[in-house]
């Protein structure tokens, strides 16, 4: 086992699938909602610098109303509808990356505990291609009232998962808010290479693992 690590916690988006197969299919959705997500992502962006609130929700909706003509009692409702909500149907015709339920389905049978910490509800992908009944503990970094990479959400994972940080292995895509945002909490990091690091499989130093594929983290992390 890879130095005694006791769970292995994951991304969703851009980790456990590849982000253009979702935006291949959102072209005109985007298209007709671009000034919304132009004024959200500004929001998120802001978001992602905030500390822990206690509604995130409704903070992120005053955000969203400030750089936008949006009045503030419809921002929530609109955000749900269109960037959460509005999703949904999107995410049922993604696939995920090759070989990661049955990566982690062998994590699972070798008794680690398997868990998700993403930055957007995990609902909004459903049973997450049969890895939500996997998991010992499934949440939103919203939820906890503050997105990566604050440290904040991954101190939620570890207190749910009952595993000391140190014990705990995160994967994910991004190198600001998955692999410095766990290892700021303590955990150990596994990155996911995309193009020209994983062409040239050139390792990211900032994670104690770097991978190419799902076959390949399963045996690094179990044998």
């Amino acid at each position: 086992m890879y130095k005694d690590i006791q769970a292995v916690a994951f991304d969703i988006d851009g980790t456990l699938y590849p982000s253009w197969k979702l935006f291949i299919r959102m072209p005109l959705h985007v298209l007709k909602n671009l000034k919304l997500y132009i004024h959200f992502n500004k929001t998120r962006h802001i978001m992602h610098r905030t500390a822990p609130l206690a509604d995130f929700y409704e903070y992120q909706a005053r955000m969203l109303a400030e750089v936008s003509s949006i009045k503030s009692p419809r921002a929530k409702e609109i955000i749900n509808d269109i960037c959460y909500d509005g999703l949904k149907k999107f995410f049922k015709k993604v696939k995920p990356y090759p070989h990661a339920y049955e990566c982690i389905k062998a994590m699972k049978d070798a008794g680690l505990k398997i868990g998700i910490l993403s930055d957007f509800p995990p609902e909004q992908k459903g049973d997450i291609w049969g890895i939500r009944d996997l998991c010992d503990v499934c949440i939103g970094s919203e939820e906890s009232g503050a997105l990566k990479p604050s440290i904040y959400p991954f101190g939620i994972l570890e207190r749910k998962l009952g595993v000391p940080a140190d014990k705990i292995l995160y994967v994910g895509n991004s190198v600001k808010y998955d692999v410095l945002g766990a290892k700021g909490a303590g955990m150990k990091t596994a990155y996911i290479l995309k193009g020209f690091k994983k062409l040239f499989n050139i390792k990211l130093p900032e994670a104690d693992i770097s991978f190419k594929n799902y076959r390949q983290l399963q045996k690094i992390v179990l044998e």
